[in-house]
């Protein structure tokens, strides 16, 4: 049986890349046409594969509606937290998860640093949207004229001498985020506090949360902490495939 419905399963990737005939369903299966037959057959019934008038398969409405049901009911801070925590276990340092909801980028996860210096930041609060590493990530995947009206809709406080000055220097922050696929704040909100970003995908590409690690100089220079930037780029990109259900490279 758990064969049967490994071949059945076989078939669906298949039908993704365009509609097959018959024959070509039981050559990548390497069945006989009366089994593959069988299987679409079932797959047809369920409403995952439909026949089409030129005799060839497709996948069927049922699917899509279905893959939309479980995006739908997603939520990426659930499959996250483990991963935030395992980075705070190896690093040490504060890990925040963020979101773009109704024009501000909020915090919806924290895990708290291991040193006694600790951030201000709570769970559901803002960011400070022109310097947070997070906020440039998710910005910086909104189409260009979206960013655009945005930048200059924003103030920009001068939090430090580090702090974003103007929509113009912004727009070409977001532009060398967007490049480059990670994002820093090194002092822009605080002095003493520099953080790396990177970006949480979901199954279509675009950036649906974004992650970071952040810490005093005290406890580490800027420097020290870029040097976490893989890891953090590597949580993120396995955040993503669980969220997604697809791989890093089918990610970029």
């Amino acid at each position: 049986m758990s064969q049967t419905v490994d071949r059945a399963l076989s078939i669906l990737p298949l039908l993704a890349e365009g509609p097959a005939d018959l024959g070509q369903v039981a050559d990548r299966l390497g069945v006989h046409k009366s089994t593959a037959l069988r299987l679409l057959r079932t797959l047809h019934g369920h409403g995952l594969v439909y026949r089409q008038s030129d005799q060839r398969y497709r996948l069927g409405a049922r699917l899509f509606a279905l893959a939309q049901e479980a995006m739908e009911n997603l939520d990426v801070r659930e499959i996250a937290h483990p991963h935030l925590v395992r980075l705070n276990e190896q690093c040490g340092h504060t890990v925040h998860l963020a979101v773009h909801e109704e024009n501000e980028v909020l915090y919806i996860d924290k895990v708290e640093s291991r040193y006694p210096v600790r951030m201000y930041s709570r769970i559901g609060k803002p960011v400070a949207i022109t310097v947070a590493a997070v906020a440039k990530l998710l910005l910086a995947d909104l189409p260009e004229h979206e960013r655009r009206a945005l930048a200059e809709k924003l103030d920009y406080p001068l939090y430090t001498s580090r702090s974003t000055p103007g929509p113009a220097a912004f727009l070409r922050e977001l532009e060398k985020v967007r490049e480059q696929g990670w994002a820093t704040d090194l002092g822009g909100h605080e002095e003493s506090i520099n953080c790396v970003a990177a970006p949480i995908r979901g199954a279509d590409g675009r950036v649906v949360a974004a992650m970071s690690v952040s810490a005093p100089n005290v406890v580490v220079t800027a420097d020290e902490l870029l040097t976490l930037l893989p890891l953090v780029r590597r949580t993120a990109d396995a955040i993503s495939g669980e969220y997604s259900g697809r791989t890093p490279a089918e990610l970029q």
